[in-house]
């Protein structure tokens, strides 16, 4: 309550403050108990993927040696450190164990595995092996475990994902705003240039990429960005094509106002509905197409944690290690699922037809007056 008797407007998560609109949109989602917890669910998992290396690693979160700290997880130390000829320790050879139990201590993560790291030696029979106290899900077919490279993983898809869906968006708002705002010329040089992008096979040209140098993290990005900005400009073009028309928009062309601080301050808050209801969706096919790419062999180089080499893995070995496919339908299957619940649920919530419905949002704390004209 503030000082003069009115209710303060709330926070969501004690940080941003709504306007009323706003407000009512959120407490609209929020009354979608699955997009909620699915927005919490997700929230978790990628803050946690961004930990990977402190959570699945084959090197010490911290080492005491000879009464000094070190912190080999950060630090890449050399095997001379602690009495060895190489250049990469490795803290899992029995010589540095014994070194450094010697002389000290070692603190492994909770999964000592890093996602590259190939089973040696300490369990019985051939790769890929089933879920142990060592590999709580198990290994792939060579020996790789199965948790390290989900978690790594999944901090990769993201990752992806959200920079391919910031990257797309930018652009296809601004040439959608551009062709929608002032139409004419400008509409018909962009709608020219969006039938060249969309003339263009993607899938083709990634495979003449993938034949003459090996794709990485940037050059997909990259790639992807460069052809799938189209989708986001029909929406944005629509909505700026009908905001232009509107009274208070001609009013503050009267009165002079510039046309970035019109199509920025005016139109732009009331056209982003569309853009905003489909960027969880968009998130869940970026993560998608990635793994696609990666079963393909059009993706990440095979060593690397993709979700979609895991699938590869599974429908590999789908005979004899049920774990693999197991760990990748939790995985991928399950991540999908949320981020359409939590599309689903915006989708709800900018609704207008569900936000301004009075049933459609649950009502304010009622107050002692409020409670009393109830009961009356």
């Amino acid at each position: 309550m503030t000082s003069d008797g009115r209710q303060s407007d709330p926070k969501v998560f004690g940080v941003f403050r709504l306007s009323p609109l706003a407000r009512r949109r959120w407490q609209q989602f929020r009354s979608n108990r699955r997009a909620f917890v699915s927005l919490w669910i997700v929230g978790v998992i990628f803050f946690v993927s961004l930990f990977a290396d402190f959570l699945a690693s084959d090197r010490p979160l911290l080492v005491h040696y000879k009464g000094e700290v070190l912190f080999p997880v950060m630090v890449d130390y050399p095997e001379s450190k602690f009495g060895g000829f190489l250049g990469r320790t490795d803290y899992h050879d029995p010589f540095i164990v014994a070194e450094i139990e010697a002389n000290g201590w070692m603190l492994f993560p909770p999964i000592p595995h890093h996602y590259h790291r190939v089973q040696k030696g300490t369990i019985e029979g051939s790769a890929p092996y089933p879920p142990s106290t060592i590999h709580w899900l198990g290994t792939d077919d060579q020996g790789r475990d199965m948790l390290s490279r989900l978690i790594h993983g999944i901090r990769i898809s993201f990752m992806f994902g959200l920079l391919y869906v910031v990257a797309t968006s930018v652009i296809g708002i601004i040439a959608g705003a551009a062709q929608g705002y002032f139409g004419g010329l400008v509409d018909l040089i962009v709608q020219r240039i969006l039938e060249v992008y969309t003339s263009v096979p993607t899938f083709f040209l990634l495979i003449i990429v993938a034949g003459l140098l090996q794709p990485n993290f940037w050059i997909l990005l990259g790639i992807l960005v460069t052809f799938g900005w189209t989708g986001m400009v029909g929406i944005v073009r629509l909505e700026f094509l009908r905001g232009r028309n509107l009274e208070y928009v001609k009013a503050a062309k009267a009165l002079g106002v510039s046309d970035a601080s019109i199509m920025w301050r005016h139109i732009f808050p009331n056209a982003m509905v569309g853009p905003i209801t489909f960027l969880p969706f968009a998130l869940a096919g970026s993560i998608t197409v990635l793994s696609s790419l990666d079963f393909l062999g059009l993706g990440l180089p095979s060593d690397s944690p993709s979700l979609g080499e895991m699938t590869r893995q599974a429908f590999n070995n789908y005979r004899h290690a049920w774990w693999i496919m197991l760990t990748v339908f939790g995985g991928l299957g399950g991540l999908t699922i949320l981020m359409v619940y939590i599309g689903e649920g915006v989708r709800n919530a900018f609704d207008p037809r569900k936000t301004f419905l009075p049933s459609a949002v649950k009502a304010e704390p009622a107050t002692a007056s409020n409670s009393e004209q109830v009961k009356s």
